[in-house]
């Protein structure tokens, strides 16, 4: 079966190849022809028969109980991230709306007005970190964050913006797995559908993270960008919400205070200034 038709089955083999024996007490024994556990070994530990354990992994079950997932999370010593998205699987699970009808055409006019009138580098994200909207800033940081890009399209595909990310391996994990779990059992969506399709034709380094089914939330968490003309800046990054526009995201930048990374993020701030009003120029750092 595809991914679109047998979602469980993908993550819980996905899953269950990345768990080794040895970590659930069991002697390696013998030649293995796949990676990690037996479908029989985590049977076993589920206290499940294998039987039904496979009928689980080939789609001919789609809608086990609670318990026997919460048993088979365990087994594969999944966190509360991945554990959550196991059970957001299942046939009977509340879904979503299909993003088709709930994401908006575009930025309403008073968001834009709100991202122009932050400080800080500020954009809107969809749920596939496609860029909608963006402030002067936020450009003057990046040209990945102009509306109509997509970074995560952007960190596996252009080798420019590459360059501006020295953790570029830990940040497409990273998007990966958000993107992972921003889709939950929604794969087939169109957006997604052609996103996924699109990079892993073109990028291997895509088609080996989105095989391991890795997801991860939402978090503030740092950054690390290496700026052509002001050097290193680590910023702290923040996701927010946007009420009414189910999907989207307001992301912010914005460094700790006191700090070089502020300074530099201030001039490059007033660099990003129209001529009339900058009040003075930006001078490449040594």
């Amino acid at each position: 079966m595809s991914e679109t038709t047998n979602t469980l089955g993908q993550y819980l083999r996905a899953r269950r190849e990345q768990v080794t024996p040895e970590q659930v007490g069991l002697p390696r024994g013998g030649v293995r022809r796949t990676p990690g556990l037996r479908r029989e070994e985590v049977a076993m530990l589920a206290g499940i028969s294998a039987d039904y354990y496979l009928r689980l992994e080939r789609g001919r079950d789609r809608n086990p109980s609670t318990q026997v997932l919460e048993a088979i999370a365990r087994v594969l010593r999944l966190d509360d991230d991945h554990r959550a998205h196991l059970l957001s699987l299942v046939a009977d699970a509340p879904r979503r709306p299909t993003r088709r009808t709930r994401r908006a055409p575009g930025v309403p006019d008073d968001v834009q007005v709100l991202v122009d009138s932050l400080v800080q580098p500020a954009f809107v994200e969809g749920p596939y970190f496609e860029v909608l909207a963006s402030n002067r800033l936020a450009r003057a940081l990046s040209p990945g964050l102009a509306a109509g890009r997509n970074q995560l399209r952007d960190l596996l595909l252009d080798r420019e913006q590459q360059t501006y990310f020295p953790d570029w391996q830990s940040m497409t994990e990273c998007y990966v797995a958000n993107l992972r779990q921003s889709a939950g059992a929604d794969v087939d969506d169109p957006g997604l559908v052609r996103l996924t399709e699109e990079l892993a034709a073109a990028s291997p380094h895509f088609r080996l993270l989105w095989a391991r089914h890795e997801v991860r939330g939402q978090r503030t968490t740092q950054l690390r960008l290496v700026h052509p003309e002001v050097g290193e800046l680590v910023l702290r990054r923040a996701r927010l919400g946007i009420d009414g526009l189910d999907g989207l995201r307001l992301v912010m930048y914005y460094p700790d205070p006191g700090t070089r990374d502020a300074d530099m993020l201030a001039l490059l701030a007033s660099a990003s200034l129209p001529a009339a009003d900058a009040p003075h120029e930006l001078r490449p750092t040594s």
